[in-house]
């Protein structure tokens, strides 16, 4: 019966030993495999293009909440690269056709005065809406801009060579 009991225990030592160490090499090899920032980021792919019109700006990608922001981050796969960071809200992440949506965020590192553009990704590529504003005081922005066409938009907001995070709005 003793040598039972301890060839229990060994036993059960044995498997804990054994999964301490496959839980450590899986952290181990979780932290390796996990992006940084001199990795690229993979792009946005467009499943629709709407057209706006009007003003507006951008927030993160595909958040569901209209309360959620970020701060942008530079990247080597093309984008604009600075020593700031911009955040993006939008006041509605879905809309109808026609209706109004208001962005605003804040700027650091970016001069008071400079152009806030809105961006959107058409055929793949960012470019600019006709939607524009300057940075107030507190560094601070507002833009606002309809949607006509029914779809997802992918928009961000760029100050000087700073950019936000991508921002899903849905238009139904």
């Amino acid at each position: 019966m003793n040598s039972t009991l301890r060839s229990r225990c060994a036993k059960a030592i044995g498997a804990g030993a054994l999964s301490v160490a496959l839980l450590s090499a899986g952290t181990a090899g979780a932290f390796a495999a996990s992006p940084s920032a001199a990795s690229p980021r993979p792009k946005p792919i467009m499943t629709r293009s709407a057209k706006p019109t009007g003003t507006g700006t951008a927030t993160p990608t595909g958040t569901a909440t209209p309360t959620r922001t970020g701060t942008a981050k530079p990247t080597k796969s093309g984008s604009p690269m600075a020593n700031g960071s911009i955040t993006a809200r939008v006041s509605k992440v879905t809309v109808k056709p026609g209706q109004s949506v208001t962005f605003t965020g804040r700027a650091k590192g970016v001069k008071v005065g400079t152009k806030v553009v809105l961006l959107h990704m058409h055929n793949g590529k960012w470019t600019p809406l006709k939607s524009s504003t300057v940075l107030k005081n507190g560094s601070s922005y507002s833009l606002v801009t309809k949607f006509n066409n029914k779809g997802k938009e992918q928009l961000r907001v760029m100050a000087g060579k700073v950019v936000s995070p991508t921002v899903l709005v849905t238009v139904k």
